[in-house]
């Protein structure tokens, strides 16, 4: 078997690059072995311009909402499903000083952040003593859908293997990758976690944390926005069910879900929310961010058969069809690809 690339892992970064590179008339192999939990399968698919205490606007995100928005559109129509949403973030604020901070960088730059009009309206759903800030636009990706829609899609057109990929029975030279038997012109490494052990990539600085989510079902919550107090509320793929979380630990013992993390969602929810909520699945993951908070894309500076696609972190949901778009374009037609995802800025590291 012959095909123009063999792509490992179909979490967001491999569901892209190969819709990029069949959408360049390219011939893939997916090589991803079924998961229960991975990064990209409890991700809340959340893309919020604005991050930090400070509510700045996250890199490269006026390039990226317009892009965003129009390739979750283009692959949900080939898919013949709505991927993409407007949900804005409703931000209550917890205390006075948020407030201030918050009022501080809407007079600074209304263009993302507003103050909703009707905030009585919501003391009939929550409980809090200062006002509410609303960031718009914000979109709510359909995850869950995207990533078994598209695996149904590679594999009604055999561009799909479920087996897990073992580097030991994979030849890699300069002008091609030969795989059990099937051979690329190159490898590209979309596998998550997986990917920190590479022995190709596994020097560049990954920093991988864990996160932890809950699944509550709240009747009579409205599933129009996403409703943020310490912990975010985000609408889930199922009627009046909330995606709930997310921790980023740093030191863990391991990565199943944790009862600290249960104990604390009841706590934040009792505190304020005033419907009633069954608490319906709890789920964990590992999630491969790098040191930098900035993506590893390109090509091996020594072994240029295998690249990557990877540490999108927390803004996996924009970066990733962003990037896979890039590199798609850097592959085909030679394209650059942007420096401060470059995988190539590692030339040193990769090297030794």
């Amino acid at each position: 078997m012959t095909v123009d690339y063999i792509i490992l892992g179909q979490g967001i970064c491999g569901t892209f690059l190969s819709y990029y590179l069949q959408k360049e008339g390219k011939t893939v192999l997916v090589i991803d072995a079924p998961q229960q939990y991975s990064a990209s399968k409890v991700a809340s698919g959340v893309i919020n311009p604005v991050t930090g205490r400070r509510i700045v606007k996250t890199w490269l995100i006026d390039e990226l909402l317009p892009f965003t928005w129009n390739a979750y559109n283009e692959i949900g129509d080939l898919l013949g499903v709505s991927l993409i949403r407007q949900c804005n973030v409703l931000d209550f604020h917890a205390t006075p000083q948020m407030q201030e901070a918050f009022a501080s960088r809407l007079a600074e730059d209304a263009t993302l952040l507003s103050v909703p009009e009707d905030q009585a309206y919501w003391q009939q759903f929550f409980r809090f003593n200062y006002s509410i800030g609303e960031v718009n636009p914000c979109w709510l990706i359909d995850l869950q859908i995207l990533l078994q829609r598209w695996r149904q899609h590679l594999v009604q057109h055999n561009a799909l293997s479920g087996e897990h990929f073992d580097w030991t029975h994979c030849e890699v030279t300069n002008d091609k990758v030969v795989y059990k038997g099937i051979t690329a012109s190159k490898i590209l490494c979309c596998a998550g976690v997986a990917d920190s052990f590479n022995p190709y990539f596994q020097l560049l600085p990954f920093a991988l944390n864990k996160g932890e989510a809950i699944l509550a079902h709240i009747p009579g919550l409205p599933a129009t926005n996403i409703y943020k107090q310490g912990i975010s509320l985000v609408p889930w793929n199922e009627k009046d069910v909330f995606w709930i979380g997310s921790t980023y630990e740093w030191n863990y013992a391991h990565v199943q879900p944790s009862e600290a993390f249960r104990n604390k969602v009841e706590a934040q929810l009792n505190y304020w929310l005033r419907l009633p909520y069954t608490i319906i699945d709890h789920v964990a993951a590992e999630r491969p961010a790098n040191v930098e908070r900035r993506p590893f894309v390109g090509l091996h500076p020594l072994h240029p058969g295998v690249g990557m696609l990877n540490g999108m972190g927390t803004k996996g949901c924009s970066l990733a069809p962003f990037f896979a778009q890039q590199f798609t374009q850097y592959l085909v037609h030679g394209l650059p690809i942007e420096p401060l995802a470059n995988v190539q800025r590692f030339t040193r590291v990769l090297s030794r």
